[in-house]
Formats: C-alpha cells, sequence, structure tokens
C-alpha cells in the first residue's frame, strides 16, 4: 500500500505526544550526575542525555533529555528513558536500537535511525559519569 511506509504505530504517536522524561526548562532545576551529548550531521538532530546514578549499586535513579529532531527521536528517546530507569549502568548500554524500535512497535524503516541517537546521547553520558 502507498505510504504506508510512513506510518507510525500508536505507541510512537504516544510517547511522541507525551514524551517520557523530557526536561523541560533550563539544566539547573535537574541534579544530574553527567550528560551526554551527540548530534547526527545528516539531519541535524542534537540530543542531550543527563542521568542520575544511585552511587551505591550504579543504577540509573533518573534520566531527562532534551533534543532538536524529529518525532521518531523524540519518541525513541522517550522510550528509551523508560527502559533505562532502574538499570544498571552495564545494564543500560546494552539496549540496543532494536530494543527501543520492538517496544514502540516498529518505526517506519526510514526513521530507524532515529533511534540510535538517543542510545548514543546515553552512551556518552555513562562514559562521561565513568570519568
Amino acid at each position: 500500500m502507498e505510504g504506508e511506509d510512513w506510518i507510525y504505530p500508536e505507541k510512537v504517536k504516544e510517547h511522541f505526544i507525551n514524551p517520557r522524561n523530557f526536561l523541560f526548562g533550563d539544566e539547573s532545576q535537574f541534579d544530574f550526575d553527567a550528560v551526554g551529548q551527540v548530534g547526527n550531521p545528516i539531519c541535524g538532530d542534537q540530543m542531550k542525555m543527563y542521568i542520575q546514578v544511585d552511587k551505591k549499586t550504579d543504577t540509573i535513579k533518573d534520566v531527562r533529555w532534551k533534543t532538536y529532531g524529529c518525532a521518531s527521536a523524540i519518541a525513541s528517546t522517550s522510550a528509551l528513558s523508560e527502559l533505562a530507569k532502574g538499570k544498571t549502568l552495564d545494564e543500560a548500554l546494552k539496549i540496543s536500537a532494536k530494543d527501543i524500535d520492538d517496544y514502540l512497535g516498529n518505526l517506519p524503516k526510514h526513521k530507524f535511525h532515529c533511534s540510535v541517537l538517543g542510545h548514543e546521547a546515553l552512551k556518552e553520558a555513562i562514559e562521561n559519569y565513568r570519568k
């Protein structure tokens, strides 16, 4: 069916319209332990991921993010933020773009790359925390 490759599953739409853990306003309002920032020069998307870490258990207590990106990047990062909460840093690093895509019910194929941006920002935040 023509145009079917642009159809977004309901869960993607829900995460785009009501993004989870989005950081509204000034970053100073969120007490974070590390931040990761990445960008995609091809599409122009930018992503910042802020994490709070429980130092005793090495788990992600809380996560917030900001983006300049499309609906797929917003939905994917919203989903990732939900998946990462409560995980150890090592477990969070294992969350793949495919895990995010599966959680959302599959992005359109040409938008799959959007699920990578949040993952890369989370990876950088964890690396920065460990430094």
